[in-house]
């Protein structure tokens, strides 16, 4: 199977692509089958179909063969793993806004003189 910095690799790779993202998005809300993805997008089924497999090779993505329907469902397990990486990086980000907040205000005093 993946190792973590492979899973975290595939779940970034699925979820560099907009038409992924929004799949996503509305997976997030409920279960769909795979004919239900087609209308909302300018794309085929087949084209759908691999979108699909792309978030279920990272995780991100359940797939249930139902008879003839393929019913994906959201797993927020494998985005819980990217948002635990990233959010290492808040810590970083806080710090910048905070010095820019310093330097704006800094400025706004400047102007008031």
């Amino acid at each position: 199977m993946y190792d973590e910095t492979d899973r975290l690799n595939c779940v970034f790779h699925a979820l560099s692509d907009p038409t992924r993202r929004e799949i996503v998005s509305l997976l997030a809300v409920r279960p769909y089958s795979i004919t239900e993805l087609v209308p909302p997008f300018s794309m085929s089924l087949s084209a759908i179909s691999k979108h699909v497999k792309s978030l279920e090779r990272a995780g991100i993505v359940y797939r249930e063969v139902r008879g003839r329907n393929h019913i994906c469902t959201l797993n927020a397990d494998a985005l819980n793993e990217a948002y635990t990486w990233l959010s290492g990086y808040e810590r970083f980000w806080n710090q910048r806004l905070d010095a820019l907040e310093e330097v704006l205000r800094r400025e706004g005093k400047k102007d008031e003189n």
